[in-house]
């Protein structure tokens, strides 16, 4: 942050000092954790659209079986 009195300058030497620290991803590492997170992705839609058809169809029948009772 910048200190009370500092110059933006010295904000952007630091952010450019920061930066330097960082250890970057090497290309593999980018493709094997890009993969994995589509991975996830296929795995959770998958999961949610199932769920989501499973409460629909119970609640569907639930409502046709309660719906017996007041024809």
């Amino acid at each position: 942050m910048i200190s009370k009195g500092g110059s933006l300058i010295a904000f952007f030497r630091q952010v450019r000092a920061e930066t330097a620290k960082v250890v970057w991803p090497i290309p593999r590492e980018v493709r094997v954790s890009t993969f994995v997170v589509l991975i996830m992705v296929v795995f959770s839609a998958t999961f949610f659209f199932l769920a989501d058809l499973a409460i629909s169809f119970g609640i569907g029948a639930g409502i046709s079986f309660l719906g017996s009772f007041f024809h």
